[in-house]
């Protein structure tokens, strides 16, 4: 799951927060730790990533990024509101400056007409306004998996490089 390409754009995420003296951490539900894998994968990545967390139950969303569980409950788990509360969680109980937050269906079940197999919804708190962007990756699980990596380590690198913020 963790290849070049994801290498190399982890490697410029670093280069851009580092640069900026950003503190970075990572939420993570159906990417279940890649992203920060990807961050950590790097040597020397320790100056950049301050911490990840994994809550792929709506209870941790709740219980490690304060996420209301009301707002779970009307909205889904997989939702605009959802992701950017997991990034300004993120960002407030870790500390760190940038925070990226990652809600998804992977699949291959769990979809429906209103929330399909592939849809993605990120999170990006931290250095400006807590910025949403939903996305439906086509593919399998493994392969909207990767997209949401990729889209993630995008976001950071273009907030931590001070675009859009």
């Amino acid at each position: 799951m963790i290849d070049a390409d994801i290498l190399a754009l982890a490697e410029q995420v670093l280069a851009a927060c580092r640069a900026a003296g950003l503190r970075v951490a990572t939420a993570e539900s159906c990417t279940g730790g890649l992203i920060a894998g990807a961050l950590t994968a790097i040597a020397c990545s320790s100056d950049v990533v301050e911490c990840g967390y994994v809550t792929y139950s709506n209870a941790a969303k709740s219980d490690m990024l304060g996420v209301p569980a009301v707002l779970i409950d009307m909205v889904g788990a997989v939702s605009e509101a959802v992701a950017r509360r997991m990034a300004e969680g993120a960002v407030a109980r870790s500390g760190a400056d940038l925070a990226v937050a990652v809600t998804g269906v992977a699949g291959p079940g769990g979809g429906s007409a209103e929330k399909p197999v592939g849809l993605v919804w990120f999170g990006l708190a931290g250095r400006g306004p807590t910025l949403a962007v939903r996305h439906v990756f086509a593919g399998d699980r493994g392969a909207v998996r990767r997209q949401a990596v990729v889209e993630a380590l995008c976001l950071l690198r273009d907030r931590g490089g001070g675009a859009g913020g």
